[in-house]
């Protein structure tokens, strides 16, 4: 027998025990590992088991093994649900030969099975992060803080003061060193520990308690524990080596990070990503091949139909007054000037094209960031900066507005000498469209994390614009996508989910 000699459970089956049952501080379900049956099992064992019950012991403990270590490795969905381009097949792993490493040796089994989870600090992090939440979530007395109709500006009094600042505490908005008014005054101090958890929310950190921040204050601490839960699922989802250090962009953060050959973050910029209705920005994965100064927009037809066609037919100088350009198939000049009512034609069936010439108000900016993909979205700058201040930031068809550009240039050309900071901003402040293939092609991914943890040890919630952490556990809620082993004998009774 794998887990007992002579009928009596051995040390390693014990420490596998109890990492089972420890699931969730993993960000898994512990029931998925027969949580709560593994004390009547070992009672089954104690005197003098049968050989069908060691028998049965044995079988359960290793379909329970395998399927903690395969939800460890790969996670508890098929990406593919969110990212048809995510390729399952590379996640995969030996699970059977390190079932019976763990029955025959000696070592550390929690350390055995951590080999094989995502070797990345973030998720080290969030993992740490989800421990602390889960302590906090099980002394949280649900309580909301009291509702008082307008928002809550600083100086002023407030009951729920005292209710806010133990709040406050436990989450490490507001050090324990910090002393506050026991007066029910919403203080310079309850103030600038606001101001913390607005910036850590998504929020404007403006230190008013307004609806908003009132929400997110009231928002159950298990729900931040839920968010944790499913970013370390999708932390799974991600190949474990890349052939460069990769770009990533996280879509409810409204933020992309370029990581360095130790996988730690060496560029971070804000970005603005599709609009929540209609025009939701994909999750997937690709690679950066090219870099376009000055680039022309090819305007999609979808929004020449939409946006700019209803507004030539009413002006028919709108193209030349705002820098667009009609164009034939292969890209030549049909008009430039103004559109006669055989060029709208056309237009409208799609013979012919609309394309913005480059310049400091085209829609992409002064740079792209090409990595051809099925979804046609891509990275760029944009003449909208305005809308960088904002604290949620989807306002785009789906492609990606990068804040300062020529940094990220600077990043992705880093081993091109020749492309200085200097001459990257002649580049996309000169007069031609320069187009600069990259040596080494760089992975990008697109990923929705509603819970981040910074290197600082700070964690960051966002809202659930796409809907995307919704359907992910309703998914989790449902049969397992992957159709792991579920043990159903009188004896051992059915898996308590099914």
């Amino acid at each position: 027998m794998a887990w007992t000699q002579n009928g009596v459970i051995t040390n390693r089956a014990e420490a596998i025990i109890e990492m089972l049952r420890a699931a969730e501080i993993k960000g898994l379900d512990p029931d998925d590992c027969d949580a709560q049956r593994w004390p009547a099992r070992l009672e089954r064992l104690r005197g003098s088991p049968s050989l069908e019950d060691t028998t049965r012991f044995d079988l359960a403990l290793t379909v329970s093994l395998m399927r903690y270590l395969s939800d460890l490795r790969m996670g508890r969905v098929n990406p593919g649900w969110f990212d048809a381009t995510r390729d399952v097949e590379q996640g995969k792993y030996d699970l059977a030969r390190l079932v019976r490493r763990l029955a025959s040796s000696a070592g550390d089994v929690q350390a055995a099975a951590a080999e094989i989870e995502p070797p990345f600090e973030g998720y080290r992090r969030t993992q740490k992060v989800l421990q602390s939440y889960l302590a906090i979530a099980h002394d949280d007395d649900g309580e909301p803080l009291p509702a008082t109709g307008n928002v809550i500006e600083p100086g002023s009094l407030y009951s729920g003061a005292p209710q806010l600042v133990r709040l406050l505490r436990r989450l490490g908005d507001l050090p324990e060193h910090i002393s506050c008014s026991d007066a029910g005054e919403y203080d310079s101090a309850l103030v600038e520990a606001v101001k913390r958890f607005q910036a850590r929310h998504g929020l404007k950190p403006d230190g008013r308690v307004g609806k908003a921040t009132q929400r997110e204050l009231n928002t159950p601490l298990s729900r931040r524990v839920r968010q944790l839960q499913l970013t370390l699922e999708r932390w799974r989802w991600v190949p474990h080596r890349f052939s460069q250090p990769p770009i990533v962009v996280n879509i409810p953060e409204f933020r992309l990070r370029a990581f360095n050959e130790s996988y730690k973050p060496e560029l971070g910029l804000n970005v603005v990503v599709g609009r929540a209705f209609r025009h939701q920005t994909p999750v997937f994965a690709g690679e950066l091949k090219y870099v376009v100064f000055r680039p022309y927009w090819n305007v999609p037809r979808s929004i020449a139909l939409a946006e700019l066609l209803p507004k030539l037919a009413r002006s028919r100088f709108y193209l030349a007054k705002n820098g667009y350009q009609v164009v034939n198939a292969q890209n030549r000049v049909v008009t430039s000037g103004a559109v006669d009512d055989l060029v709208l034609a056309q237009l409208y069936s799609g013979r012919l094209s609309i394309r913005q010439v480059p310049g400091a108000q085209n829609a992409l900016g002064l740079v792209k960031f090409l990595f051809p993909n099925e979804h046609s979205v891509h990275l760029h700058g944009t003449p909208a900066i305005d809308l960088f201040a904002r604290s949620r930031r989807d306002f785009s068809h789906g492609c990606i507005r990068v804040e300062h550009p020529e940094l990220l240039a600077s990043w992705v050309l880093r081993d091109e000498q020749q492309w200085t900071p200097d001459r990257i901003a002649d580049a996309m402040h000169g007069s031609k469209t320069i187009e600069v293939n990259l040596k080494h092609p760089i992975p990008v991914l697109i990923v929705y994390a509603t819970a981040v943890v910074l290197p600082s040890g700070e964690v960051r919630f966002f809202e659930d614009i796409y809907g995307q952490d919704a359907r992910l556990e309703e998914l989790l809620a449902e049969s397992r996508p992957y159709g792991n082993w579920r043990l159903t004998s009188s004896q051992y009774g059915p898996h308590p989910r099914h």
